[in-house]
């Protein structure tokens, strides 16, 4: 068991303007700029938040001229949101879900 990878990855997870920027990549993929609007933060803040949520390959980047797009990892991050929400509408007493 990789117990330092399993601490990155809930860390990386658990940080709010982190997971402002996961919502936000919910609805389509978006550059960072789009992003800042979404979620109301400076560049600077969410950049530096791309790049976590990158190092632990939770977003997916493509190229649009000189704009990078960002998205979320369709392989793994999109199914355990999925869980998530089914887990959260289950067993939550808020009933918050994620999309």
């Amino acid at each position: 068991m990789k117990c330092r990878s399993y601490e990155l990855f809930f860390e990386v997870f658990s940080n709010k303007t982190r997971f402002r920027i996961i919502q936000s990549l919910l609805r389509e993929p978006k550059s960072v700029n789009r992003i800042c609007g979404d979620i109301k933060e400076e560049q600077s803040k969410v950049s530096h938040n791309l790049n976590k949520l990158m190092k632990c390959h939770f977003l997916d980047v493509s190229r649009d001229g000189k704009r990078r797009i960002y998205s979320l990892n369709k392989d793994t991050v999109i199914p355990i949101l999925n869980l998530v929400e089914k887990h959260v509408g289950k067993h939550c007493c808020e009933g918050c879900l994620i999309k």
